[in-house]
This record gives C-alpha cells, structure tokens and sequence, in this order.
C-alpha cells in the first residue's frame, strides 16, 4: 500500500477471546499506528481494545429483543449497521473475520450501499471454525460459498485452511495465504524469578496449556499428559483459559491425585509472564487451522508438544521446535515431553529454536502483506 496514502478501514470481528478476535484487534491497532483510520465494528468492544489508540474507534451493533422472532437476526442488524458505518464513516474497505456470519453481512450490506452509488471493496479472513465446523453442517455451504466467492479478496491463515476450504466448498476465488502473527515485543520479557518460584521449586519443570477447554482442545489429554510426566520428571502444569472442559479436567486431575500440581488460572488477557516462566507448552488439539496460542509460546522460548492436525504443522516443526504425534497419542506426546525435560542440552536448542521461528511471523513482516492487499481491491474499485 501506498505509504503516502492512508485510507478508513473497518475491521468486523468477534471480540471475544479467541484467536480470530485477537488477530483483528492487534492488525487493526498496528493499522492505526501507520496512520490509517480504523473502525472495529462488532456486538461488544474487542477485549484487547481496552486502552485508548488514536486512530481507532468502535461502532457496537445493537442487538434489540424483537418479539416476532424466536431468535434475534443478529445478521440483519450487523448489515444495517455495516451500511450506516460505511456511509456516514467514509470507509475505503471493510476487513470481515470469518466467514459467516461476517462474510455474508458485508456481501449483504455491499449490495445495499450500491443502491447508494457506493461500491466497497470486501476482504474476508478465514480463520477455520466457520470451515472446519460449519463448513460440515450442509445448512451453511450455500452461504458460504457466496460469500467467500463474492469477497474482492479472500484470505485464509494457512495453507491447510485453504486445503480444507476448497474440500468442502466450491470455490471460484483465490484464496491468499497470510499468516497469523505476533508482536514479538510483547514476549520479550525476562523471567520473572519471583513470580516462577510461586509456581514451582527450582528443581521442577513447568508445562503450560491455554484453549477454550472446548472439545476440540481434548485438554484431558494434557491432564494425562503431564501425568505421565510427572512421574518421572518433576514438574507443575499450568492451565490458563476456561470452558465447558475445565470441570472434566478438574475431575481427571483429582480422580489422579495430582490437583496440588496443577494449577488452573482461568482466563487471563494477558499470558505472556507465565509463557515466559514455562518449558514446555502442550497443545493436543484435534484440529487447529493455525495454532496461534503455540506461535505465542513460541516466541516465549517454549518447545511445543502437539498434535499434527491441521495447520499445526506449518507453526511447529518436527524435531526442531517441538514434536508433533497423531490425535489421542497421549503415549507418544507423554515420551516427547520425558525425552526433552531429560536432556536440558536439547531442551535449551529447541527453545532457541522456537523462538527464531517465531520471528518469522513477527507483526512487521505480516502487516505489510494486508496492506499490499488493501491497496489492489481499492485500486480495482
């Protein structure tokens, strides 16, 4: 993108915590810094846009309890609200975060604003749930498609999104590939000594696990995990997030007897002390379209255990940074670990390891990917 050029973007996301929300907030925060006016349009205010940043501002999509409907067409009031934004905002281009219900809003509302004389350009992110989970459901993929194929630009976080995209869907439009990324800045800490000594003895090593606790995160096998491990190693195993898994893995550590090594901290907005104090993070998910919470770990000098499923693959690399294992091998992924906490020498190596690939998607060297792009749908308008 033209660096004399600054242009009125909006960025519709969920602000919850999530990867996708997170992704947006930072990109659309970074965009401002550049000098570009940012407009986040969402049902509540992205949790990670809670200090003020010149150049950005929040529009919330007001959801009204309508009687004549069972359920609330929170759709229809996210395009009427994309509507009013964009014509009394100016913006250049709107940066929608999944597919639906974000895609087909903004497809919905782009139709609307043609009426008006006014044509805005549409980039569609996809992260993975609306392909990996809702692309399943047959209900959805006549709207999906629409959306991915009618957006002027489509991007996904990893090649085996793309994969999984075009497998489910019929897909007519380019998909781009750029990467999730982080603030390396935000990692660069050194370790908090006191705040390690809380957690564990200077002969214990630490294990870390952050998810939704939803299903799909299989957070008992990290419980079984780090059973197995602790066994032989000593150790403490962090649990940071929440959700409807958390009170099974309560129960697991229990009925094991090792709840007084594990410590479940709940949802935290920011992570990276207790990334910076740990060996090892632990992510046995069965799927993960990037694995961003990894790439985090990572940049704090964690070595990864994880499954191979998904994009996990691209983030973490085999016999390098960590060691990847088939979903449910709780065998294998409870060795990985032994086999690394016994050998400081490679422990050390595969730390340095993941943190020079974590350099890699270091925000400087993503950002100007998405503005190279926002710069051809404004061109092509």
């Amino acid at each position: 993108m033209e660096t004399s050029k600054k242009h009125k973007i909006g960025i519709v996301c969920y602000p919850t915590y999530g990867g996708s929300g997170v992704v947006a907030t930072e990109l659309g925060i970074s965009l401002a810094e550049k000098g570009h006016e940012v407009h986040f349009i969402s049902y509540s205010q992205p949790f990670r846009l809670d200090v003020f940043c010149q150049n950005t501002f929040f529009h919330e999509v007001s959801v009204p309890d309508y009687p004549l409907f069972d359920y609330t067409p929170y759709e229809l009031n996210l395009t009427s609200k994309l509507v009013d934004v964009v014509l009394h905002e100016g913006l250049s281009l709107l940066h929608v975060h999944y597919a639906i219900p974000h895609a087909s809003a903004a497809i919905q509302a782009k139709h609307i604003l043609e009426t008006y004389g006014l044509h805005i350009p549409i980039v569609t992110t996809l992260h993975g749930t609306d392909i990996t989970l809702l692309g399943k459901d047959k209900s959805f993929k006549p709207v999906i498609e629409y959306a991915i194929n009618k957006s002027d630009a489509v991007t996904a976080v990893s090649e085996d999104l793309i994969k999984e995209t075009h497998s489910h869907f019929r897909i007519q439009k380019e998909i781009k590939m750029i990467p999730n990324f982080i603030d390396l800045n935000l990692y660069s800490q050194e370790v908090d000594k006191k705040l390690r000594s809380k957690i564990a003895k200077d002969d214990e090593k630490i294990l870390v696990h952050i998810s939704n606790f939803r299903k799909v995160k299989r957070v008992e096998d990290v419980i079984k995990i780090f059973n197995n491990v602790q066994k032989v190693v000593p150790s403490k195993l962090l649990m940071i997030g929440d959700g409807p898994d958390r009170v099974r893995a309560e129960r697991l550590c229990r009925k094991l007897k090792i709840s007084e090594k594990v410590k479940f901290m709940g949802k935290l907005k920011s992570v990276e002390e207790f990334l910076s104090i740990s060996d090892i993070f632990v992510l046995p998910s069965e799927t993960e379209s990037f694995g961003l919470v990894a790439l985090e770990a990572m940049a704090s000098e964690n070595a990864v255990i994880s499954t191979n499923s998904g994009g996990l693959s691209e983030v973490n690399i085999q016999n390098e940074t960590g060691y990847l294992s088939d979903v449910g091998n709780v065998q294998e992924m409870s060795e990985n670990v032994i086999k690394l906490l016994s050998d400081e020498e490679r422990l050390e190596q595969f730390k340095n390891n993941a943190f020079k690939h974590a350099q890699k998607f270091n925000l400087p060297s993503i950002l100007p990917l998405y503005e190279s792009l926002y710069f051809n749908v404004i061109k092509t308008k």
